[in-house]
């Protein structure tokens, strides 16, 4: 099934991005809200694990920091919390997801408690959808801060999908932005 194979590529992308950091880079925030590799790990971990456990009355067994979950300690990878433990438990989220996606047709009803009223009623191709969709988006706020640590960029180990002389394409676009300031008389 193609959107079991497009939520598995995206989520070894988010795993990769975490190859070779260090303790600190794998969980520094490099935005103003926090933005952090492993607590983007950590949040998609309990996502899969209710998206297709709770949703569809087969809940699992998630561990502790998966229970009663903030937004903010959704995305938090505490200092005991080793980078092992979350990405073996982002894995086990994907073997209790895989399950569910193997055991139900797509057609198959869930509800979602915490959606808007009259969307609560889901079925599992909307639950792949919606999970593609938010994994995909946490993958491009993690291409971001990988290359703001440390400058490694792509979709994937073997395939950057990045202009060869990406350097020389990043100011190409800083003087057409400029120039389009100036045109339009909107400065900086």
């Amino acid at each position: 099934m193609y959107l079991h194979l497009y939520l598995q590529q995206v989520r070894d992308v988010l795993v990769w991005k975490l190859d070779g950091l260090s303790e600190y880079d794998a969980r520094r925030p490099l935005t103003p809200t926090g933005t952090n590799l492993l607590g983007l790990v950590k949040h998609l971990t309990g996502n899969e694990f209710g998206y297709f456990g709770e949703v569809f009355d087969r809940p699992a067994h998630a561990g502790a920091w998966l229970v009663d979950r903030t937004q903010s300690e959704d995305f938090l990878a505490r200092p005991e919390e080793t980078r092992e433990d979350i990405i073996a438990q982002y894995k086990r989220s994907w073997e209790h997801a895989d399950a569910t996606i193997a055991a139900l047709d797509l057609d198959s009803p869930g509800k979602v408690p915490h959606f808007p009223e009259g969307m609560r009623d889901v079925t599992l191709q909307w639950m792949l959808v919606h999970m593609i969709t938010e994994t995909c988006r946490h993958a491009g706020h993690a291409d971001i801060v990988r290359e703001l640590i440390d400058g490694r960029a792509g979709y994937h180990p073997t395939v950057s999908n990045l202009p060869d002389e990406w350097s020389e394409f990043h100011d190409r676009v800083e003087i057409v932005a400029r120039e389009a300031a100036r045109i339009t008389g909107r400065p900086f």
